[in-house]
C-alpha cells in the first residue's frame, strides 16, 4: 500500500541520533511501494539537511551521500496540491499549513501518513487514516 511520508520521517533516515522503528518500516516499505509527498517535502528536506550541517551534526558530503541514497526510492512529488482541503484540515487541527499538507494528500488518496510528529499523528488519526502496516 501506498502512504504519505512526513519529512520526519526522511529526517530521521538522514541523522543517525534520530533513528526510529516507524522511519525503518518506512524505509523497508519503499523498496516495494511508493511514498507520496507534497511538493514542501523536497525544500524541507534539503532544509533539514543544511540546518543539520550548521549545527555540526552532519557534513556536506553527509548531505550529498543522503541525497544520493534516497533517490532511487519511490518517492513521488504530488503536483496538484488540494488548497482547499489543506486550508479547512489546518483550522481543524490547528496544524501548520505545511503540516496540514502531508495530511490533506494522505487524506486525498486514502493512505496511511507516516510522520514522527504527533500532533500530525494525532490528525491522521482522528480522520481515520489506516496506520502503516
Amino acid at each position: 500500500m501506498a502512504f504519505v511520508l512526513d519529512v520526519s520521517i526522511t529526517a530521521a533516515w538522514a541523522l543517525a541520533d534520530e533513528r526510529s522503528v516507524l522511519a525503518d518500516l518506512a524505509a523497508s516499505k519503499l523498496q516495494n511501494e511508493i511514498a507520496w509527498v507534497p511538493p514542501l517535502w523536497w525544500l524541507e528536506i534539503r532544509n533539514v539537511l543544511i540546518t543539520n550541517e550548521r549545527r555540526k551534526r552532519i557534513t556536506a558530503a553527509d548531505s550529498e551521500h543522503f541525497l544520493k541514497l534516497i533517490r532511487p526510492y519511490s518517492i513521488q512529488i504530488s503536483s496538484n496540491p488540494d488548497e482547499e482541503l489543506t486550508m479547512k484540515l489546518a483550522r481543524l487541527h490547528n496544524l501548520s499549513f505545511y503540516d496540514a499538507s502531508y495530511l490533506a494528500l494522505a487524506v486525498d488518496k486514502q493512505v496511511p501518513l507516516v510522520t514522527l510528529d504527533r500532533n500530525l499523528q494525532t490528525a491522521a488519526h482522528a480522520e481515520g487514516l489506516p496506520p502503516l502496516a
